[in-house]
């Protein structure tokens, strides 16, 4: 777990070794059920929600995972960051923290979309050890409208919470949006003010959930940042070899469902599978 006191090395290249203990981790994500508040949430109560979560984390963590992200990704159609209700933080800090205290590894948190200063609220309250947030630096045109970097406020947050020891991954040029505001730099300049608003680890995604990225991209991207790169969709059992020699690291999430769909429950045996596979 992280140390919420001691404050995280600006250009730090050995984050992913101090967080998960290995070099190029697998970082399964528990994609949680709809949270009350959100369009589908169908009123049965959390504590199924909080079961799910915890059974997914166990699915992943006991089978060849090196740690999770704990997501909202039930709550489609996701919300700004401005209009995410606090019953969203309640949930993901609850169901957080019953993973920690059972599961004991790593733990990550994403709340969507784009919101870093609840997931950071809810790092701090559930002792996570790191924050995944998709546009860290400049803006983009996403499925939820216009979408602006959160790194000014949300370092301020993190200072003012003395939660510096909780590690920012920031997407580059991420996958469910538009880049045409800022198409007139090149991709290698968006990952370089990822590296220069003080981002730990930065992911490379493809186009969409489950798209896999261009490996030449991934290096691109890894060379350009000079920091620890995650790839953060498409990485199955027959890629991940190839996308681990390009890469620091892969999260994934969709490929480990029953019957390869996001929003069914991990597949302990797919996990296993997945980990044996890996070189």
């Amino acid at each position: 777990m992280a140390s919420n006191g001691s404050p995280v090395g600006r250009g730090d290249t050995t984050t992913l070794r101090r967080i998960f203990g290995v070099d190029k981790p697998l970082i399964g994500v528990v994609h949680l059920m709809p949270i009350p508040g959100s369009p589908r949430y169908d009123g049965s109560g959390v504590e199924a929600l909080y079961e799910r979560g915890l059974a997914d984390a166990r699915a992943y963590l006991d089978n060849g995972c090196h740690g999770v992200i704990v997501e909202n990704h039930g709550d489609v159609p996701f919300a700004k960051p401005d209009d995410i209700g606090p019953e969203t933080s309640a949930v993901m800090a609850v169901v957080s923290d019953r993973i920690r205290r059972e599961l004991q590894r790593p733990m990550g948190i994403n709340v969507l979309a784009n919101a870093a200063i609840p997931a950071l609220a809810i790092a701090t309250a559930s002792q996570a050890s790191f924050v995944r947030v998709n546009q860290w630096a400049n803006a983009y045109v996403a499925n939820e409208g216009f979408m602006e970097g959160e790194a000014a406020r949300a370092m301020r947050y993190r200072a003012l919470l003395r939660a510096n020891g909780v590690s920012i991954f920031a997407d580059a040029h991420v996958k469910h949006g538009a880049h045409a505001i800022v198409a007139d730099r090149p991709v290698e300049e968006l990952v370089r003010d990822l590296v220069f608003f003080d981002a730990d680890v930065v992911i490379a995604t493809g186009q969409r959930t489950g798209h896999a990225a261009d490996p030449a991209y991934i290096r691109m991207i890894r060379e350009a940042g000079g920091l620890p790169t995650l790839v953060g969709s498409g990485v199955t059992r027959d890629n991940v070899n190839d996308i681990l020699a390009v890469s620091d690291g892969v999260i994934v999430a969709s490929s480990l469902k029953h019957d390869g769909v996001w929003w069914n429950a991990v597949d302990a045996e797919r996990v296993r599978a997945f980990a044996a596979s890996v070189r």
